[in-house]
C-alpha cells in the first residue's frame, strides 16, 4: 500500500513556492505591462486573423509591415510553423474583409510570402469587456455551486472546503501555464477550465465517497489509515480515468490543429493536476478539517 499522506508536508511546500512564484510573476507582468495575462480578442475586442505563409515570415516583419500600412498597435504571436496570429484594435463587422486587406498589404509588400487567411474574428470593446466579467463570475459561481454541493452530499464542511481548495489549485495551475507562456487566455480555454473543474470533482466525490464509507466500517482506526486506504482503493479507478481520457485529449492535440490547441492543452493539463490534487491536496486539507469538525 502506497503511504501517499507520508508526502504531505512535501506537497504543502512546493504548492506553496509554485503560487508565491505565480504571485511574484503576476505582480511583475503587472508593473511591466498593465495586464498579468494576454487576452484575446474575445476579450479585448477588435480583430485577431490567422495567416499561414508558404515560405518563413517572422513575426515582427509581418507587424512592421502592417504597421506601416496604418494599422497602428498590431500585435502578432507565431502559432504554429509559418503560421502568425495577427491582432489589431481595428474592429469591423466585416472581419473576413479587413482580413483580406491586411493580406493583400502583405502580399504587396512580399509577394513570394504566398499569404493565405486561415481565420479571421472581429469582437466589439463593449462585448469583450461584457465577456471577460461573464467568465471570471462563471469561474466564481461554479466554485461556490460546487462548495455547497460537496457540503449537502457530505454534509461535512471539511469534504466541501477539500474538495474547493484543490479545485482553485487546479484553476490557478490551467492559469499560471497561461502566464508563463503568455498564450492568450480567450472563451475555450474558460470554458476548458469549467469542463475540467467538473471533471476533477468527479474524481474528488469518488475519493471522497470511499473515504466516508471506509470512515463508517472502519471507526478505530485512526484517520491517516483510513484516508490512506482509500486512497490506495480509489487509485487504479483514478489513473485509468485519467489515462484514457488524457488520450483522446492528446489526439485534439495533436490533429484539432490551432484553433483547439489551448483548450486541448487546457484539458490535458486540468487532467493531470486535477488528479494529483484529488489525492495530494483535496484528502489532507478534508483531514485537518475533519479534525475540528469532530472536536467542535
Amino acid at each position: 500500500m502506497i503511504d501517499f499522506l507520508k508526502y504531505r508536508g512535501i506537497v504543502l511546500i512546493y504548492s506553496l513556492v509554485i503560487f508565491a512564484g505565480v504571485v511574484g510573476l503576476g505582480f511583475y507582468r503587472y508593473q511591466t505591462r498593465g495586464s498579468v495575462f494576454t487576452y484575446s480578442v474575445d476579450f479585448t475586442g477588435g480583430t485577431q486573423i490567422l495567416m499561414k505563409f508558404e515560405k518563413p515570415v517572422s513575426a515582427n516583419e509581418l507587424k512592421n509591415i502592417l504597421e506601416a500600412k496604418g494599422w497602428t498597435g498590431t500585435i502578432t504571436r507565431e502559432f504554429a510553423p509559418q503560421e502568425i496570429m495577427v491582432r489589431v484594435k481595428e474592429f469591423e463587422n466585416d472581419s473576413l474583409g479587413l482580413a483580406e486587406r491586411m493580406k493583400a498589404a502583405v502580399i504587396k509588400a512580399m509577394p513570394d510570402s504566398g499569404a493565405t487567411v486561415l481565420q479571421s474574428e472581429a469582437v466589439g470593446p463593449g462585448v469583450g469587456a461584457e465577456l471577460r466579467g461573464n467568465s471570471v463570475r462563471a469561474v466564481l459561481f461554479a466554485l461556490i455551486a460546487l462548495l455547497f454541493y460537496i457540503a449537502l452530499t457530505f454534509w461535512s464542511y471539511s469534504f466541501a472546503v477539500g474538495a474547493v481548495v484543490a479545485l482553485v489549485h487546479d484553476a490557478i495551475v490551467m492559469l499560471t501555464f497561461f502566464m508563463i507562456f503568455d498564450r492568450d487566455i480567450s472563451i475555450n480555454v474558460i470554458a476548458a477550465i469549467l469542463a475540467v473543474l467538473g471533471y476533477s470533482i468527479n474524481d474528488t466525490i469518488v475519493i471522497f465517497s470511499r473515504i466516508r464509507g471506509n470512515l463508517k466500517k472502519m471507526r478505530h482506526i485512526p484517520l491517516k489509515d483510513v484516508v490512506n486506504t482509500s486512497l490506495n482503493q480509489t487509485l487504479s479507478r483514478t489513473i485509468l480515468t485519467s489515462f484514457a481520457t488524457s488520450l483522446s485529449v492528446i489526439s485534439m492535440i495533436i490533429f484539432g490543429g490551432e484553433v483547439l490547441r489551448d483548450f486541448s492543452i487546457t484539458l490535458l493539463i486540468g487532467i493531470i493536476f486535477g488528479t494529483y490534487s484529488s489525492i495530494f491536496i483535496a484528502s489532507p486539507v478534508m483531514m485537518v478539517l475533519h479534525r475540528e469538525e469532530k472536536a467542535a
